[in-house]
């Protein structure tokens, strides 16, 4: 393992959380396909049990080849520690099951994922826990939906699909004023564009799915933890304060100090709910992650070319993407996220629906389909899509209109993209 302290991020993505295999000398992290592990001897088991020692039990709570990537991410991002799950949703399920039960409220970003702002809506309430949305750009608004039963700030770094970013130091201060911690999706910007913790916040998730593994290959999720936030202090967290009868009392925060969150996501939320991520998903992210620089690079330039293009097209009556100078939020992007605001843009086609269905379905490069962060380009209508379970005055605050067409740019050449782009808004405006 090499240490993250004085390592660059591009030197990090390729070797953080691994040397080489010591008993076969492999240079490639090694895919533990195993359940489970064999103990020493009793003490040793009943060591691991009891988390007095660390090591690998059973792989639905650790497994060898997910911890080089749990602590690669960890590292990227600046943090303590990091659980890998089966999905990006399984991380967020995780966060919030840590932190709160029955009784509990969440402050969340209106402008989410919409598998997000369903499990918030719809799914949640149904055990007991709350959620108000706020819009975003109003900082102020997010102050004002705290409540005393509050437990988590929810919100992305730049919203999907409207591209809203939010300013970070900002809610940040917000949510630790009120003495709780503020929780990033991050998969939009991955930790090369922004390190949320750099910002206040306190906790990140991601779908790895998206760029970090870059190759539409393997599903995942991640929880990383910052380390930073007083559970003893705020006094809002029992789960993480007072003694666990599951571990015979044991006081996480007493125990593990900083990484208390994350212990206790993984020793309770791993062992009871299951969703964790399979040895074999967890090779495939690391091979995505070890390109990222690389590839972040590349798509970052390819949708800032593919954003000026359409801004000049006569079949695009609007296109939202954070570098554009007219964006919203442009200058405050330029501040969080100096290497570029990603690969993902949004615009409106002129004709509404039928020619945006007519666009998509003419595309030739493109792949329409349910996924962003591919190394290939991709393209969806959100409003029917990724967001349909939303009622209109939900898409309507989440900035989602009728007429919006996400793209998630890859990297291929940039002419070929745009070339396709032209021809499909040209068939698009003789629908």
């Amino acid at each position: 393992m090499v240490d993250p302290d004085y390592l660059k991020f591009d030197t990090l993505a390729l070797h953080a959380g691994q040397r080489p295999d010591p008993a076969t000398g492999a240079r490639a992290v090694p895919i533990y396909q195993t359940t489970s592990f064999v103990f020493n001897d009793t003490e040793h088991a009943a060591s691991l049990f009891n988390l007095e020692r660390a090591g690998h039990i059973y792989s639905r709570i650790s497994n060898p080849t997910t911890a080089v990537l749990e602590e690669r991410l960890a590292g990227l991002e600046g943090g303590v520690g990091s659980v890998c799950t089966a999905s990006g949703q399984a991380a967020l399920h995780l966060a919030v099951a840590t932190l709160m039960g029955s009784g509990g409220h969440i402050v969340s970003s209106s402008a989410i994922y919409g598998g997000s702002h369903n499990m918030f809506m719809h799914t949640l309430p149904r055990f007991g826990i709350e959620t108000s949305f706020v819009n975003p750009r109003n900082v102020d608004g997010f102050r004002d939906a705290i409540r005393p039963e509050t437990r988590l700030v929810f919100a992305e770094t730049v919203g999907n699909p409207g591209l809203e970013v939010l300013d970070l130091p900002a809610v940040a201060q917000i949510a630790h004023d009120a003495a709780l911690p503020l929780m990033i999706d991050a998969t939009f910007t991955t930790p090369y564009l922004c390190r949320p913790f750099d910002h206040g916040a306190d906790l990140i998730m991601h779908s790895v799915t998206k760029f970090l593994g870059g190759h539409g290959v393997a599903i995942g999720g991640a929880l990383i933890d910052g380390g930073g936030f007083d559970w003893e202090a705020s006094g809002k967290f029992p789960t993480l304060t007072e003694p666990y009868a599951g571990y015979h009392g044991l006081d996480f925060a007493e125990e593990f100090g900083p990484a208390a969150f994350i212990m206790r996501a993984r020793a309770e939320g791993l062992r009871d709910f299951g969703a964790c991520m399979s040895p074999t998903n967890a090779f495939y992210i690391l091979q995505g992650v070890e390109t990222l620089p690389v590839r972040m690079k590349r798509h970052v330039e390819n949708a800032q070319a593919v954003a000026c293009f359409l801004q000049d097209h006569e079949a695009v009556s609007w296109v939202n993407h954070p570098d554009l100078g007219q964006h919203a939020d442009h200058q405050l992007a330029q501040r969080l996220l100096p290497r570029g605001s990603g690969a993902i843009l949004s615009f409106g086609i002129k004709g509404g629906r039928a020619a945006g269905k007519c666009f998509i379905e003419a595309l030739r490069i493109f792949s329409h389909l349910a996924n962003i962060g591919d190394a290939k380009s991709l393209v969806i209508h959100p409003a029917t899509t990724t967001h349909q379970q939303m009622d209109t005055a939900a898409l309507e605050a989440a900035g989602v209109g009728e007429d919006m067409v996400r793209l998630s740019i890859g990297l291929e050449d940039e002419a070929d993209l745009l070339g396709d782009l032209d021809q499909a808004l040209r068939a698009s405006q003789r629908a």
